[in-house]
């Protein structure tokens, strides 16, 4: 496990000075990231409701900056080693009160410093082989990207395929069923229904029937 100190100690670090937040507000938030690793950090201050988390998280990200271009470190083998606050010059203020009195108002600043560290090497190792067990860390979303951008090159080469006759076809008649299942049925009233049989039976009695063609009679002697 990584040890974590408030002592001075070399490393990537950042410092911020005469921040207007109270040193016992910023100490709260502080605890909460003092020995994570710098990802784990980052989320956790995101997530924090407190107003100093967003003076911490720029600081975090600052020395972050720092280790990776100035020290040459991977941010995902980093830690924060130490993170501590101290108090600054107060500033005091006041409002008049009732009587004639005054109340004081202490307008407190803060110096915030936080220190990041590399895991050591053994550390390093177990991290790695806990990551590929649970398919987490960098390899392991790397290789995922690299798999997810094969794959849509691949399908973007790929030609598409064209439907066949027959395809379209047996398409358009399962829609049509379809469509004739999902239609609701509606009822006809007996009174259009005796008319339409009346109507049907007219028409049939009107038909003319069809004249039977005259059969050729076979010609006798007395005709010729």
């Amino acid at each position: 496990m990584a040890t974590t100190t408030n002592e001075a100690r070399a490393g990537a670090r950042a410092t911020g000075r005469y921040l207007h937040v109270s040193p016992y507000k910023v100490r709260q938030v502080l605890e909460l990231v003092r020995g994570l690793p710098v990802e784990d950090a980052e989320r956790v201050l995101l997530l924090c409701e407190k107003d100093a988390a967003e003076h911490v998280l720029k600081l975090l990200m600052s020395a972050a900056a720092n280790a990776e271009h100035n020290h040459e470190l991977p941010v995902d083998e980093l830690f924060v080693a130490g993170a501590w606050a101290d108090e600054g010059p107060i500033r005091k203020a006041g409002r008049p009160r009732a009587r004639g009195r005054f109340s004081r108002i202490r307008k407190r600043t803060s110096h915030i410093t936080i220190v990041l560290e590399r895991f050591e090497v053994e550390e390093l190792e177990e991290r790695r082989r806990r990551d590929e067990t649970s398919g987490r860390g960098a390899a392991v979303a790397q290789r995922r990207r690299a798999e997810r951008v094969r794959r849509s090159r691949a399908a973007q080469e790929a030609p598409p395929e064209e439907a066949t006759e027959d395809e379209e076809e047996v398409g358009a008649a399962e829609t049509d069923a379809a469509i004739q299942a999902d239609a609701p049925e509606v009822e006809v009233p007996e009174a259009w229904a005796d008319e339409e049989a009346e109507a049907s039976v007219d028409e049939q009695a009107e038909v003319p029937a069809a004249e039977e063609p005259a059969s050729e009679e076979p010609q006798t002697e007395e005709d010729e």
